[in-house]
């Protein structure tokens, strides 16, 4: 990622998983570690160089602080993310929302946001957030 405003699928990916953490204004350990979990044992992020959080992470924390950074994280997204990757984008936000266990409702709308930005349909979301909430469960 040569200019912080061009970005790669898998740091589209990663945008918007930081995205998630980020909405509450409060990014938990438990979420942190599980966008590292994915971004290391994910297929998606084989050959994506670590490297890059920091900058992808910086970008989308200097947009959430401009008036339309959602709207502008949103566009480059979507500009980096072939439309196949919709639903993979979709269930690593939701893992990474029910990492800590709570999807708390600034978290919940930021969802519904996505969900609407990718196109994904309600059955298809429905199954993408029980299965991360099968995932997620404590005893």
């Amino acid at each position: 990622m040569t200019d912080p405003q061009t970005l790669s699928p898998q740091d589209a990916l990663v945008a918007l998983m930081v995205t998630v953490s980020a909405s509450d204004e409060n990014i938990r350990t438990a979420e942190l570690m599980e966008i590292t979990n994915m971004i290391n044992n994910l297929p998606i992020f084989a050959d994506y160089d670590p490297d890059q959080i920091k900058r992808v992470s910086e970008t989308v924390f200097d947009l959430l602080e401009q008036e339309d950074g959602l709207d502008a994280i949103f566009g480059l997204i979507k500009g980096a993310l072939p439309e196949k990757l919709n639903e993979t984008a979709y269930a690593l936000a939701c893992d990474v929302a029910a990492a800590d266990g709570i999807v708390g409702q600034t978290e919940g709308r930021i969802l519904e946001e996505i969900r609407y930005e990718f196109s994904i349909d309600r059955l298809t979301a429905a199954a993408i957030e029980r299965g991360a909430r099968a995932r997620h469960m404590t005893l």
